[in-house]
């Protein structure tokens, strides 16, 4: 092997995409001591987005400053910064280990406007921002507040609405965040399709993740319907139906609505910011994995981007995941060579995760091993 391509998803609750690469890349330095390897940690727009991306892209810095955390206090917030372009996940603002009480009806984006503000303070023209893990169930309104976006409710009364007083707006000015933002593209990272209401939007899928009980996922349900109603009487624009519109509480729907953002997967974005294609020429192998290889890999997660983008250059994927689940013959359709699971026993996740990243060695070692095998035939 003369050059391989590590682009690794994290292991969720285990290992990060940096840790990950830094394991393979031991690995494969062992058994191929004169092997090049690129390192390109990646992360879907949920936690640890901006630190993969600092990862690959070593010219940027990570920003921080004080913000509003999802629960009205101050937290310490971050967002990348690369020249002229920033790249903010929302967890650092939002999330949901930053909760103090978890009560989506009450938890608010605000904090994650003030990055995207303190970025464009800086200069930034281009926001990436990655959506995912979130406390939230506020459509990205409280966002668009921090960035100018005013909400008022029938009496004319100015307000930040959260998940339970999303039915109280009336009107939707957005003049002044669309003068803050004019010339700037913004970019979310998605890498769900979920619509916005319903049985698969933000409140049914995810709410209960973020303290809902069934009451309150109806409220906040019939809250982000209302949002959508005002939104296409106000602003004319239908964000209902749209591929990842529930992401993040509905921050999806808020930022197509109130910022003018694009949503595009999330692997696709990283990818095309870190220059993939590039890094394929004269590639043996790209090593990929994620914690769970299962049907949803297929739906846009790093896995599924992975291959697709590497196939028409003939380069092998090999995928090295925590668990693997289900037929894996649309796996191998998309591209996939080969499948490897770091489970070496069937024993509970709470068991097995604190040695997660021996397991992972010690499965890129026999990979090696093989293909060292497979070059003396």
């Amino acid at each position: 092997m003369k050059k391989c391509v590590l682009v690794p998803d994290s292991f969720k609750g285990t290992l990060s995409s940096k840790e990950i690469c830094a394991r393979m890349e031991a690995a494969v330095r062992k058994y191929f001591p004169s092997c090049e390897v690129v390192s390109l940690p990646v992360a879907d727009g949920g936690e640890g987005t901006v630190d993969a991306f600092l990862s690959a892209l070593p010219e940027g810095q990570k920003v921080t400053c004080a913000v509003t955390g999802p629960c009205g206090e101050k937290v310490d917030g971050f967002y990348g910064s690369f020249g002229r372009l920033a790249v903010v996940e929302m967890a650092a603002a939002a999330g949901l280990p930053l909760a103090t009480r978890r009560n989506p009806e009450e938890t608010t984006t605000y904090g994650v406007g003030e990055l995207i503000n303190h970025a464009l303070e800086r200069g930034a023209e281009k926001i990436i921002l990655g959506l995912g893990g979130s406390a939230t169930n506020d459509g990205g309104c409280g966002a668009a507040a921090a960035l100018g976006v005013r909400f008022f409710d029938a009496s004319g009364r100015a307000f930040v609405p959260v998940g339970k007083t999303l039915k109280d707006i009336a009107r939707i000015d957005v003049e002044e965040a669309r003068r803050r933002l004019a010339g700037v593209e913004v970019v979310a990272m998605c890498d769900i399709d979920n619509p916005l209401c319903g049985p698969r939007g933000a409140a049914a899928v995810f709410a209960p993740q973020k303290g809902a009980d069934a009451e309150m996922v109806h409220r906040l349900d019939a809250g982000l319907a209302h949002l959508v109603a005002v939104i296409e009487r106000e602003l004319g624009v239908a964000v209902a139906d749209v591929p990842g519109a529930g992401a993040a509480g509905g921050m999806g729907a808020g930022v197509l609505a109130f910022l003018g953002a694009k949503l595009c997967p999330g692997i696709d974005t990283v990818l095309d910011t870190v220059g993939f294609e590039k890094h394929l020429a004269g590639a043996d192998a790209v090593f990929t994995g994620e914690g769970r290889l299962d049907g949803q890999t297929l739906g846009g997660k790093v896995i599924s981007g992975v291959a697709r983008r590497a196939k028409p250059f003939g380069v092998p994927v090999v995928v090295v995941a925590g668990d693997v689940a289900g037929d894996l013959a649309a796996v191998y359709e998309m591209g996939v060579a080969a499948v490897f699971s770091t489970n070496r026993e069937a024993r509970p996740f709470a068991e097995v995760k604190d040695r997660a990243g021996d397991d992972l060695s010690l499965v890129m070692e026999n990979i090696l091993r093989l293909w060292r095998l497979a070059e003396t035939v």
